[in-house]
C-alpha cells in the first residue's frame, strides 16, 4: 500500500480495469444509461481499480488484464519500448502495473520490469543531451515516473555544470587557517 496521502497513489489508482461479477449484485448501478438497479451475475464491466480491488478481496469479482496491459501492448514494448507512448495507454504505468499484477496476471510484473530497464537508459541519455526544446516533444510520451526520473536528472545535470563552471576547486578548511600558540 502507498501513502494514503500521495496524489499519486491516488491517481494511479483512478485507472479502470476490466472485471467479471462472480454474483449478482442488487443496489448497484455501473452503467448511467441502463435502467436496471442489479448486476447479473457472470456480466462485465470496468470499474475503478481501487473499487475492483476491494471486491476482489471480497472474492464479488475477479480482475482481467487492463487494457494498457494487453497482447499488443507487450508486442510493441518486446519490438521497441523507447518508442512505445505509454502516456497514452496510463499515465502511471509503473506504478499501476505493480498494483494489478498481484490480481489479475503475475506476468505483468515482468513486463513492468522489463520496459522500465529499457527505457531507463534512453530517458537519461535524453534528460542529459537533449536541448530545451527538444525536452517538450520527449516529454508528450514519458509516464509520469518517467517524467519525474527525466526531471531529476536534468537537475543534477544543472547542479553538475554549475559546479564545474564556477567557485574554486578546493576549500580551505577553516579549522586550518586558525594559527596555535606558541609553546612556552
Amino acid at each position: 500500500m502507498g501513502d494514503y496521502y500521495d496524489i499519486d497513489d491516488i491517481l494511479a489508482e483512478e485507472d479502470f480495469v476490466p472485471v467479471q461479477f462472480h454474483k449478482a449484485v442488487n443496489g448497484v448501478k455501473i452503467d448511467e444509461s441502463s435502467e436496471r438497479g442489479f448486476v447479473e451475475q457472470d456480466s462485465k464491466a470496468e470499474l475503478p481499480f481501487w473499487l475492483a480491488r476491494g471486491l476482489h478481496l471480497q472474492q464479488a469479482i475477479s480482475i482481467k488484464v487492463p487494457a494498457c496491459f494487453n497482447r499488443n501492448t507487450r508486442l510493441e514494448i518486446e519490438a521497441d519500448a523507447g518508442s512505445v507512448d505509454l502516456r497514452s495507454r496510463c499515465s502511471y504505468f509503473y506504478e499501476f502495473g505493480c498494483k494489478v499484477a498481484p490480481f489479475c496476471d503475475k506476468s505483468i510484473g515482468l513486463l513492468v520490469s522489463y520496459t522500465f530497464k529499457a527505457r531507463y537508459k534512453e530517458v537519461l541519455y535524453k534528460a542529459h543531451t537533449k536541448a530545451f526544446a527538444a525536452a517538450s516533444k520527449i516529454m508528450n510520451f514519458l509516464t509520469k515516473e518517467e517524467t519525474n526520473l527525466y526531471e531529476a536528472a536534468q537537475s543534477s545535470m544543472a547542479a553538475f555544470r554549475k559546479w564545474r563552471m564556477g567557485g574554486p576547486r578546493l576549500q580551505r578548511a577553516s579549522i586550518l587557517g586558525r594559527k596555535r600558540k606558541p609553546a612556552e
